[in-house]
């Protein structure tokens, strides 16, 4: 089992700059795929960016790419997501989460952070 804490949400102008990270507890941290989901008010939840268990292979929502860089640190067990050129569409809550398979549903959720970018 494996309990996540984001952190590192807050407010932005367009255009500007922030990362998220998200703190695993537990020893086998490196052992799971994880992934970056986000939530606007009024819509669902939607996938953003997802990192391999070695941190070798990552990918992303299209709306996201070439924006956002998903990394990890697996001696730190965190997993962080950089977000550059944000715009007013990125405002939504984010949410990290955990899976030890390379595919199929994520077990393990935060409870997730805030990001507001104002136009």
């Amino acid at each position: 089992q494996v309990q996540l804490v984001e952190s590192g949400g807050g407010l932005v102008q367009t255009g500007g700059s922030l990362r998220l990270s998200c703190a695993a507890s537990g020893r086998t941290f490196n052992r799971y795929n994880m992934g970056w989901f986000r939530q606007a008010p009024g819509k669902e939840r939607e996938f953003v960016a997802a990192i391999s268990s070695s941190g070798g292979g990552t990918n992303y929502a299209d709306s996201v790419k070439g924006r956002f860089t998903i990394s990890r640190d697996n001696a730190k067990n965190t997993v962080y997501l950089q977000m550059n050129s944000l715009k007013p569409e990125d405002t939504a809550v984010y949410y990290c989460a955990a899976r030890m398979l390379a595919a199929g549903e994520y077990r393990y959720w935060g409870q997730g952070t805030q990001l507001t970018v104002s136009s």
